[in-house]
């Protein structure tokens, strides 16, 4: 899949192209529905598939204070964008200036000029422009003069339309479950490991801790059963990925007053993670956070823990 973080970085040779547009934070199942119809049309009419979208979040630039959550960093969108088949994806720097545009500006150099669009597939919730005042029938009549047909994607979903926020909802809430069915796939988190209070190895359950910028929502605070992956290591390669207890808060019984990501590989106290590029995939919800009265009864509690964990796991992949 090719990347173009630019105008000026789009080949003359690309086009016509079969485009669409949107933030696609997360990529979940309703993005995907729309960039399905796409992929499917771009093999159809033998035209390359590209996905236009921006960075940062609009509403980080327009109204920070409002800003989401982002649930997926940019190099996670890519990769999770590469997943469904996408041909390129233009990645364009959101400004005021660029927020300025009226929607016939924004078609006329984007899908017109550069991608040379034959065709449009977006959802039906689609809005650009400044103000937002594009819609899909925008689109339409943009279309109409200027060579490109569009194709609406209703909105999809079960409870309610899939959308970012929903997911955003599930993780704040610790509703898990919920995450995962929009998501289609369990909610993850990158980041790199660092030294912690080596708290964890002293009770006998040797932890690794993200520090820096972690990539992607971290969910509720709570114990979670989940999986580490050593992004460093190639897919396949043994200890890649380990089955794993993560915790997320503040160790209230050690009166902790910072918000950690950090966990526990089964049965392992040989692994030297430190500096690595990890992740984890957070696939159910143990407990809430709790304050014990002391170190024996965490201990305890976390025994438990790592039993429910190992069970849960043990049952995924036994299906």
């Amino acid at each position: 899949m090719h990347v173009w973080r630019s105008l000026d970085e789009i080949p003359e040779s690309l086009g016509p192209t079969v485009v669409t547009l949107g933030n696609f934070d997360g990529v979940h199942r309703g993005h995907r529905a729309v960039l399905g119809v796409l992929t499917e049309l771009a093999a159809e009419t033998g035209r390359p598939s590209v996905a236009v979208t921006f960075e940062p979040h609009p509403l980080a630039v327009l109204r920070p204070e409002s800003a989401p959550a982002a649930l997926t960093s940019l190099d996670q969108r890519l990769r999770l964008l590469e997943g469904t088949g996408l041909d390129g994806v233009l990645v364009l720097e959101f400004t005021r200036d660029f927020a300025a545009q009226t929607p016939e500006e924004f078609v006329d150099r984007v899908f017109v000029d550069a991608l040379h669009a034959a065709a449009v597939v977006v959802g039906a919730d689609t809005r650009f422009g400044v103000r937002n005042v594009g819609t899909v029938q925008t689109l339409v009549d943009l279309g109409a003069s200027r060579g490109f047909h569009v194709v609406g994607v209703e909105d999809v979903g079960e409870g309610g339309r899939w959308s970012s926020t929903r997911v955003r909802e599930a993780l704040a809430a610790g509703d898990l479950d919920t995450a995962t069915d929009i998501l289609g796939r369990p909610p993850r988190v990158d980041g790199t490991v660092v030294h912690g209070d080596h708290r964890g190895r002293l009770l006998g359950f040797p932890t690794a801790n993200l520090g820096g910028a972690i990539e992607g929502m971290i969910p509720a605070d709570g114990v979670y059963a989940g999986w580490l992956t050593r992004l460093d290591l190639p897919e396949g390669a043994a200890d890649r990925s380990l089955p794993t207890a993560i915790s997320v808060g503040t160790n209230p019984t050690f009166d902790g007053t910072q918000r950690r990501v950090e966990g526990y590989v089964l049965d392992r106290a040989d692994l030297d993670l430190y500096g690595e590029r990890i992740a984890y995939e957070f696939v159910r919800r143990l407990r809430p956070t709790l304050r014990f009265d002391g170190v024996e009864p965490l201990v305890a509690q976390m025994h438990e823990d790592v039993a429910q964990c190992r069970a849960v796991l043990g049952s995924i992949v036994a299906e």
